[in-house]
C-alpha cells in the first residue's frame, strides 16, 4: 500500500490541491468507505430500477412482480460485477458500471419483434441476451484490438467539451418532469443536495461526505410522514406504496442463463449494435477528456456486456454520468469506495426484499437527485 493509501486510511488531507477529501488511490476507513460506497449506489439505483420498469411492458412481465423483481435484483448483481472489473482491471477508476438507455431503443424493437411472433418472456429475453452477447465480443474486440482508438485523430477537445456538456442537459427528462410531479417532495430534494453539500459542509464533515444520502433519507422520510398520515394517498406520486416490497422475496441468487439458452438472431444483433456504437462513441470522448487507457475501458465494458448478457439483465453496461456528479458534490474520488459500493450491490442483488425497498422511493425524490447529478455532470 502506498503513502498516499497510509495517509488517507488514518486522516484525509483537505489541502489537496485536487480539491479532493479523498483521492483516487487513497483508502478511507473501512466503516466509512461501506456508508460512502452506499451513497454512490443510491446515486445510480435509480436509473438501474428504471430500466426495467421501462422494459417491463416490452417484456411482458408488467403484471408479473415476481419476474420484475428477479430482473431488478439481476440488475443490480450485475452492476456489482461489472463495476469491481472496471475499477480494478479496466479503467482503475472510481466509476460505477450499470445498465444504459443507449440499448433501450434496439431492447424494445428487438422485443416488439419477438412479440410478433407470440414469443412470451422467455423468448423476448433469450433474443436479446444473444444480440448483446454478440456485440459484447464484438465491442471488447474493438476495444483490446486498438482499433477504436482510431477515432480520437477526429476528436478534439473543441468537440468534446460541448459534448459532455450536452450529455448532462440531454438527462433532463429524467430530472425535472420527473420531480415536477410533486415539485415540493422534489423540489425538497434539490435544495436539500444544495443545502448539504454547499452550505453546510464546511459546519460538519458528516454534511461534506453524505449530501446526497442525507437528502434523500430526508425528503423520503417526510414522504413516508405524509403517506401515514393521508396526507398523500394512495396512487399520489410523492406516496410512499410497500406493495412491491411485501411481494419481494427474501433471497435470490441471480445465476447464468437463468432465463434459457440465449438465441442468435441476425436482425436483432444487427439492431443492437446501433446501442453498441452509442455506447463506444461516448467512451471514447471521456477517455480522450480524462486521460483513461482507451483499450482497456472499451476492452472492459465489452467484458461488462458479456457478463449482463451471460445473467440475462436485458440491457447492457456502461459508465454511470451519476456517479461522476456524486464525486464533483462530495469530492470522494476514492477507488476502493467505489469498489465497497460495488461489493454492496453484489449483497443487495441477492437479497431480494432489501432491493425491492428501494422502489419505494417516490419519483420526484428521484427526479430532485437526478436535477443535482445532471447539473453537476453539465
Amino acid at each position: 500500500m502506498g503513502k498516499a493509501s497510509e495517509r488517507a486510511a488514518t486522516e484525509p488531507d483537505a489541502s489537496d490541491s485536487s480539491g479532493l477529501i479523498y483521492g483516487i488511490d487513497d483508502v478511507p476507513p473501512v466503516a466509512e468507505s461501506l456508508v460512502l460506497g452506499f451513497q454512490h449506489y443510491l446515486t445510480m439505483f435509480g436509473s438501474t430500477v428504471a430500466i426495467p420498469l421501462i422494459m417491463a411492458e416490452h417484456l411482458g412481465i408488467q403484471d408479473d412482480p415476481a419476474r420484475l423483481g428477479a430482473l431488478i435484483s439481476t440488475m443490480f448483481f450485475v452492476s456489482g460485477i461489472t463495476t469491481l472489473l472496471q475499477s480494478t482491471f479496466g479503467n482503475r477508476l472510481p466509476i460505477i458500471q450499470g445498465g444504459t438507455f443507449s440499448f433501450l431503443g434496439p431492447a424494445i424493437a428487438i422485443c416488439t419483434a419477438a412479440a410478433a411472433n407470440n414469443g412470451g418472456f422467455e423468448l423476448r429475453m433469450q433474443e436479446l441476451q444473444g444480440a448483446i452477447i454478440v456485440g459484447a465480443l464484438v465491442e471488447a474486440g474493438l476495444g483490446y484490438s486498438g482499433a477504436v482508438g482510431k477515432l480520437l485523430r477526429f476528436i478534439g477537445p473543441v468537440t468534446i467539451a460541448p459534448t459532455i456538456a450536452l450529455i448532462g442537459l440531454a438527462l433532463f427528462k429524467f430530472g425535472a418532469p420527473i420531480a415536477g410531479k410533486h415539485w415540493g417532495i422534489g423540489g425538497l430534494t434539490i435544495a436539500l443536495i444544495i443545502l448539504f453539500s454547499q452550505y453546510l459542509r464546511k459546519r460538519h464533515r458528516v454534511f461534506e461526505l453524505f449530501p446526497i444520502m442525507l437528502a434523500i433519507l430526508g425528503a423520503w422520510g417526510l414522504a413516508a410522514l405524509l403517506t401515514y398520515l393521508g396526507v398523500f394517498e394512495a396512487g399520489h406520486p410523492a406516496a410512499v406504496s410497500t406493495d412491491k416490497l411485501a411481494s419481494a422475496p427474501w433471497v435470490r441468487v441471480p445465476y447464468p442463463l437463468q432465463w434459457g439458452v440465449p438465441r442468435f438472431g441476425v436482425a436483432a444483433i444487427v439492431g443492437m449494435f446501433a446501442g453498441y456504437i452509442a455506447s463506444m462513441v461516448g467512451r471514447v470522448g471521456e477517455a480522450h477528456v480524462m486521460d483513461w487507457g482507451l483499450a482497456r475501458v472499451i476492452g472492459m465494458e465489452g467484458i461488462g456486456c458479456l457478463v449482463a448478457g451471460l445473467f440475462g439483465t436485458g440491457n447492457g453496461t456502461t459508465s454511470y454520468s451519476e456517479n461522476i456528479g456524486a464525486i464533483g458534490l462530495t469530492r470522494v474520488g476514492s477507488r476502493r469506495v467505489v469498489q465497497m459500493g460495488a461489493a454492496i450491490m453484489l449483497v443487495l442483488g441477492v437479497i431480494g426484499k432489501f432491493g425491492a425497498l428501494f422502489t419505494t422511493i417516490p419519483e420526484p425524490i428521484k427526479g430532485g437527485m437526478y436535477c443535482a447529478m445532471f447539473g453537476m455532470i453539465a
